[in-house]
């Protein structure tokens, strides 16, 4: 068991950078891929709906457990109710100032895009405040799973520091990537039982976007944030996810497999969602092993413009979405090549966010809103603290 990593973990901060990077190409090809969003064009493409599943299926798995994993690594720094404070300005703050900045706005957007505005006053109390709730929240959902993450931690990274065992460092001194997977095998199914008991008792709080976001998204990821813990105190449990498993990379593309015909073939009304909790429980788990594989082997380095998009990637992440959503909307329509507006798209996108996050730099309290961190008086717009 340790307490302290060896050497700064460029690659886990790589890797979380460009997993949330990936959410620009990810919201870009949802407008070209068959499913249903705020904006599609006329006609999906086969190869963007494949691809934008494939995003879904892992990408926000492998991100709770680098978050778990620097979680736990602030907090053996910091007295735990600093610790608390910090990590949820951090993530809250930059949550609080993105609504009224950009989801609001957004969410105006999209009435008038959608021909809703009219039909506002048609809806009940309960039916406007849980509108509110799913589209100004929108994309900012993991950072409030990540407030509620980080309180709960209050009490299990406590239990963790003071009530490990030698029982638990002789199982995690020989843990696998099997145990691993029949673990994660197990939770999928308990929370797959929790869904459909809810599904059957009572529907309607399925589609409640609070209890959506604080109680049914932070159960699912917090076995990924726990195990990114605990791969922080366990130089056993990190070796396995940072040693390439060919076995983990087969397991995870019939993972993916399952999960495509799932989506095909499954039913709402049946198991479908419950049978893809399972799939990608599991599927997230083996790909933590072939990104942080992949990321060890190709960015394990310090690099000035890695570390630029390390800093970058909350903000430029925070505003792509209304962007898309306006791309979608006004410039989609006049692209005839799904191709050619992915590519364009993917342009609009990060050629606007960039410039806005070279001028949010240059403003004190924008970086403040957009970081939680606290600004010096004097400081260098080209290194962010």
């Amino acid at each position: 068991m340790t307490t302290a990593p060896a050497q700064r973990e460029y690659f886990l901060d790589s890797i979380r950078a460009w997993l949330m990077l990936l959410g620009i190409p990810f919201h870009i090809s949802l407008i070209y891929s068959s499913h249903t969003w705020h904006v599609n064009s006329i006609e999906p493409s086969w190869w963007l709906t494949l691809f934008n599943d494939f995003i879904h299926a892992f990408r926000m798995q492998v991100f709770f457990v680098i978050s778990g994993y620097f979680s736990y690594m602030l907090f053996l720094r910091y007295p735990l109710k600093r610790w608390w404070k910090v990590r949820v300005e951090r993530v809250g703050i930059p949550m609080l100032t993105a609504i009224p900045l950009l989801t609001l706005p957004q969410f105006m957007m999209l009435q008038y895009v959608k021909g809703k505005a009219q039909n506002w006053h048609t809806l009940t109390p309960y039916e406007k405040y849980n509108t509110l709730v799913w589209e100004l929240v929108s994309h900012l959902w993991f950072l409030l799973v990540l407030v509620v993450l980080t309180t709960v931690s209050l009490w299990i990274f406590s239990r963790l520091r003071q009530r490990l065992s030698a029982r638990a460092d002789r199982f995690f001194a020989h843990i696998t990537l099997g145990k691993l997977s029949l673990l994660f095998l197990l939770l999928g199914i308990a929370y797959a039982a929790l869904r459909r008991v809810l599904f059957i008792a009572w529907p309607p709080i399925l589609s409640d976007g609070l209890f959506n976001f604080v109680v049914m998204q932070t159960l699912f990821y917090l076995p990924f944030f726990l195990i990114g813990a605990l791969a922080f105190i366990y130089p056993r449990l990190k070796a396995l996810f940072t040693t390439p498993s060919p076995w983990c990379a087969v397991a995870a593309a019939l993972a993916f497999i399952a999960y495509l015909l799932n989506q095909r073939y499954g039913s709402g009304e049946a198991w479908m969602y419950e049978t893809e909790s399972v799939i990608t429980m599991l599927m997230g788990l083996w790909m933590v092993n072939v990104v942080f594989a992949l990321g060890h082997r190709l960015l394990n380095f310090e690099s000035k413009r890695v570390t630029y998009f390390v800093n970058a990637s909350l903000f430029i992440y925070l505003v792509h979405h209304p962007l898309t959503l306006f791309f979608g909307a006004y410039i989609t329509p006049h692209i005839a090549s799904n191709a050619l507006g992915f590519l364009a798209g993917l342009v609009f996108v990060i050629g606007i966010a960039l410039v806005l996050y070279e001028i949010h730099l240059r403003i004190p309290l924008l970086r403040f809103l957009f970081s939680g961190k606290p600004q010096n008086k004097v400081a260098s717009i080209k290194v962010r603290s």
